[in-house]
This record gives C-alpha cells, sequence and structure tokens, in this order.
C-alpha cells in the first residue's frame, strides 16, 4: 500500500487484545466512578457532586487521551451510564438509592454532559507521523 493513502482510505483491522481489554478496564473504572459518584454526591452536596462530575471528566477524557483515541472514553462513558441507570431503578422491597432532589436531577443530567464533552473533545485517532495536513 502507498504511504501517501489517506488513512480512510485503508482498510480497517480489528482491534488488538490490548486495546480490548483497555477498554473493558475503562468501562468498569466508569462503573465504578458512577456507583461512587453516587455515593458521594449526596453525602457532601455540593462539594460531593462537583467531585462526581469531576472524577467522570477524569475517567473519560482519561481513557481517551491513554487510547489515543474516543474508544477509550465513550466505554468509560459508557460504563457510567450503565451503572448509574441501574442504580436509578427501585428494587422490589422499595428501596432506590436517588432522592428526587435537585442534587440527584444534577448529577444524572450533569453527568451526561460530562461524558459528552469529554468524549467529544478527546483527539481522534491520527495516523503515526508528523503534525502536518495528511493532503500534502
Amino acid at each position: 500500500m502507498n504511504d501517501r493513502t489517506p488513512m480512510l482510505a485503508q482498510p480497517m483491522r480489528p482491534p488488538t487484545a490490548g486495546r480490548v481489554g483497555a477498554c473493558l478496564g475503562f468501562f468498569v473504572l466508569g462503573a465504578v466512578m458512577g456507583v461512587a459518584g453516587a455515593l458521594v454526591q449526596p453525602g457532601w452536596f455540593p462539594g460531593g457532586l462537583l467531585l462526581a462530575l469531576a472524577g467522570e471528566a477524569g475517567a473519560v477524557l482519561g481513557g481517551s487521551l491513554v487510547l489515543r483515541g474516543r474508544a477509550g472514553g465513550v466505554a468509560a462513558a459508557a460504563g457510567w451510564m450503565l451503572a448509574v441507570v441501574l442504580l436509578t431503578a427501585s428494587r422490589p422491597e422499595g428501596d432506590f438509592l436517588f432522592a428526587a432532589g435537585n442534587g440527584s436531577y444534577l448529577f444524572l443530567l450533569g453527568g451526561i454532559a460530562v461524558a459528552v464533552i469529554c468524549a467529544t473533545l478527546a483527539p481522534g485517532r491520527q495516523p503515526d507521523g508528523g503534525p502536518a495536513r495528511l493532503a500534502k
């Protein structure tokens, strides 16, 4: 294949086992951040809410930076989302983790916004090489 072929014109290769493992690790990290944030945010409001959202932002943005692409950030955001959605469901005993207060709604909506912003701002995958434009 020609070295000057654009990245999008090259055939896609399946991800390596290390990359898949890292994505699974970031998924679990996102889920842990969701559970931890759900427990911290009502206890120390508003500091706990800010701490929970900052932790989620660090996990999502860190996953994107470590894998040099958006896959790590999306995996962390998906883990956070799954954990939080499962924690919002009430149990047969009538117990639930999130109260119907402003802090819970700010955590849910703010967490979604933080995940989308951090996963979007992360740098996309670029081919190895110089910082010059690819068409040159």
